[in-house]
Formats: C-alpha cells, sequence, structure tokens
C-alpha cells in the first residue's frame, strides 16, 4: 500500500474514534463484544467447516474427479468443452485450494493461453466455492435450511461452466 493508502485508512479510523467519542460510544467495551461475537461465530462454524474440508480432502484424494472426467470425455467433446478442465469444475464449488491446485495443474500443463487454459481460467475467475459460502454465510446467522439457494447456485456455477467454453470457442477460435 502506498502512502496516501496508508494515510487515507489511518484517517478512517481516527474518524471511526472522533465519531463514536461524540456519540459517546464506549469504544474499548463495543471493540470487546464485537470480538467475543466473531469468537463464537467462529466456534459455531467449526464443526460445519470441519465437516466440509474432510469430505474435500475425501474427494480429492480418491480420484474421482480424474475418474469423472473420463467417464464423461465423449460427451464433453462433442459439445465443445474440454474434459480436461472437468476436475477444476468438480472442485470448484467445494474448495477454494483445491480448485486454485487443479488450475494450476491446468495451467502448468497445457499453458495459460490453450484453450483449455483460457477455459479453465474464465472457470476460475467466475465461480465461487458455492458450499463453503453457505455453510459460512448460513452457519453465522444460523440458518439450517436453505431452500433454493443451493439450487440457484449450482445452477449459476453449471452456467459458468459451459459458458466459458462456449466464450474461448467464440473470441479465441
Amino acid at each position: 500500500m502506498d502512502k496516501l493508502g496508508t494515510y487515507a485508512l489511518l484517517l478512517f479510523i481516527a474518524g471511526i474514534f472522533i465519531f463514536a467519542l461524540f456519540r459517546r460510544v464506549p469504544v474499548f467495551d463495543t471493540f470487546l463484544n464485537g470480538a467475543k461475537s466473531g469468537i463464537e461465530t467462529a466456534v459455531r462454524l467449526l464443526p460445519a467447516l470441519t465437516a466440509l474440508l474432510f469430505s474435500v480432502g475425501l474427494l480429492t484424494a480418491s480420484g474421482l474427479p480424474d475418474a469423472f472426467a473420463k467417464l464423461l470425455s465423449p460427451l464433453l467433446q462433442k459439445i465443445g468443452f474440454p474434459p480436461e478442465v472437468l476436475p477444476l469444475c468438480l472442485l470448484s464449488p467445494f474448495s477454494g485450494s483445491g480448485s486454485l491446485s487443479a488450475f494450476q495443474t491446468i495451467l502448468e500443463t497445457y499453458g495459460p493461453d490453450s484453450a483449455i487454459g483460457r477455459t479453465a481460467s474464465i472457470i476460475a475467475g467466475s465461480t465461487e466455492t458455492t458450499f463453503y459460502a453457505i455453510t459460512v454465510y448460513y452457519g453465522a446467522v444460523g440458518i439450517k435450511k436453505t431452500r433454493h439457494t443451493l439450487a440457484a447456485a449450482m445452477c449459476a456455477d453449471f452456467t459458468s461452466f459451459l459458458l466459458a467454453g462456449v466464450l474461448v470457442r467464440l473470441f479465441f477460435d
């Protein structure tokens, strides 16, 4: 961060303290209550996050994403989607680090300027770790039933996956 950014941040923080003093807000007590609330939220999320991370590790170690890619390879090639990107598609909704590892492997193997690398780049930049986000955000506020959130998010991810292949063919072929 440059000096101007540093000074702006310090000025912003000082402005918050000055505003709190004029409003007679007990700044230190408010800070401690916020820290306590943050720790309580982290403790509430820990079981769900542990289960999610364990599941992702198990999925990755099982080799299921690669086997699934081999199984769907003929179908994906017919619609013009590179099957080499499928492991990234399978990991992306579950794990940021897992999908980043798959993305890095794709770029090292095929190169960033290949159709496969470009498709993977679009997917990596346009999708979210859906299950992680739902776990964290809904868990933080105590929501147990996600209703249509998961279905809508997975539809959005699937759309991003398919459009990535289409856009690479449209703009780079």
